[in-house]
């Protein structure tokens, strides 16, 4: 930390992480209106999982598209580009009255995602001081508390109010525009003075390690960002309805409970990328996604405050890999900061979106309480941990 505060642009890495909160909160805004619009829309599980799936599959499909393409012919106002295209999926989600148009509206939102984390990402990499892990926090951090705030803001504005409501959403879009031209300037400076993705501080390390172990790593890799994020996804999608179900909770009540769940996430964030940068983020990865198991398993099967207390605890365990694995994967691949970023962000998302989709369809088959007894296996899968190899930093 004490590396960070020495060298790193601070106030660039406050602007990004601003900016990933915005973006965050309006894509958060997106699964805390599901109970709304699933009473006025009359729709199924299954259409609630098509919803996210749109929206995450737009996020998806393009950011390793949006990384490959910056890391060639950076853009450092394509942020604020991306930030029109959320305003745009805004206004018009706050006044549609059809499936359809929901579905159009959250892949507008989508695509502004898409670029945005790749280009904050690799922004947060330039700023880092070094300590990559603790400004990937940082970055990240801002994302899951914008999150969290979403369905807090959905309780406060949306509820009350309805769908028309989300308009005012629009308004803190605007906001996020001018803090990404900021940003842009920044990043425009940066480039004449270090070129298109150096950094002073930014020391890239040349892996020791074969093709095919590299290969063998993102493989991994792949097999835990599914064990996390389809565990996630189901959390995120469906934690009010399940609050709901079992032990009758209000929808704002159990909005609350989203809300403990996605500020835990943050806290997690942050350990995870102070402890990766001073021992090394496999032992950050092992503890996330393993260490989660147990809180997961038993879950399920727990009266209303053990509840609380245990997504409190699987959120905070489980979230301090996002960090580790990115920031390990740009180490497995020096010089591609921009497209590892985009295609880590961008698999988090389509995972999270397909999850979120055939959970869905399982909870429409079975029940809601059945899905969550189910997915408790998944964080199990972090024992393929033992197969990463260790990566030498200069």
């Amino acid at each position: 930390m004490s590396n960070l505060r020495r060298n790193a642009t601070l106030s660039v890495l406050l602007m990004v992480s601003l900016g990933h909160l915005l973006n965050d909160m309006f894509q958060a805004v997106i699964p805390a209106i599901y109970p709304m619009i699933k009473e006025s829309l009359g729709l199924s599980f299954m259409q609630i999982g098509a919803i996210t799936l749109t929206n995450q599959i737009t996020s998806s499909l393009l950011q390793p598209m949006v990384g490959y393409f910056s890391d060639k012919h950076p853009r450092p106002y394509g942020l604020v580009v991306g930030m029109c295209f959320t305003l745009t999926g805004l206004l018009l989600l706050s006044f549609a009255k059809s499936f359809p148009l929901v579905l159009f509206s959250v892949a507008f939102v989508g695509v502004g995602s898409s670029v945005l984390h790749p280009e904050s990402s690799k922004v947060a990499r330039m700023a880092s001081g070094g300590a990559k892990g603790m400004a990937q926090s940082i970055f990240q951090i801002g994302g899951n508390v914008g999150r969290a705030f979403g369905p807090v803001a959905v309780a406060l504005i949306v509820v009350p109010h309805g769908q028309g409501s989300v308009r005012w959403f629009a308004l803190l879009a605007v906001v996020a525009i001018w803090v990404l031209a900021r940003i842009g300037r920044w990043y425009k400076r940066h480039i004449e003075l270090y070129g298109r993705g150096q950094s002073k501080f930014d020391v890239e390390n040349k892996s020791h390690l074969s093709k095919r172990q590299i290969v063998i790593a993102l493989l991994v890799l792949l097999v835990l960002m599914f064990s996390k994020d389809f565990y996630t996804a189901n959390i995120q999608s469906y934690l009010t309805f399940y609050m709901m179900d079992k032990f009758g909770l209000s929808v704002t009540a159990s909005q609350y409970v989203l809300f403990a769940f996605l500020v835990s996430t943050a806290v997690g964030l942050l350990i995870g990328g102070e402890v990766g940068d001073r021992y090394g983020r496999k032992y950050v990865i092992w503890v996330s996604i393993l260490g989660s198991s147990p809180f997961a398993l038993l879950l399920p099967y727990c009266n209303l405050t053990w509840t609380i207390i245990l997504v409190v605890l699987v959120g905070m365990v489980m979230s301090s890999a996002m960090s580790a694995i990115l920031v390990y994967g740009t180490e497995l691949l020096p010089g591609n900061v921009g497209m590892i970023s985009g295609a880590f962000f961008g698999l988090s998302f389509g995972l999270g979106g397909i999850g979120s989709a055939i959970f869905g369809w399982l909870a429409d088959l079975t029940s809601i309480q059945y899905v969550f007894q189910l997915t408790a296996f998944l964080p199990l899968l972090g024992i393929v941990t033992y197969l990463l190899p260790n990566i030498k930093e200069k």
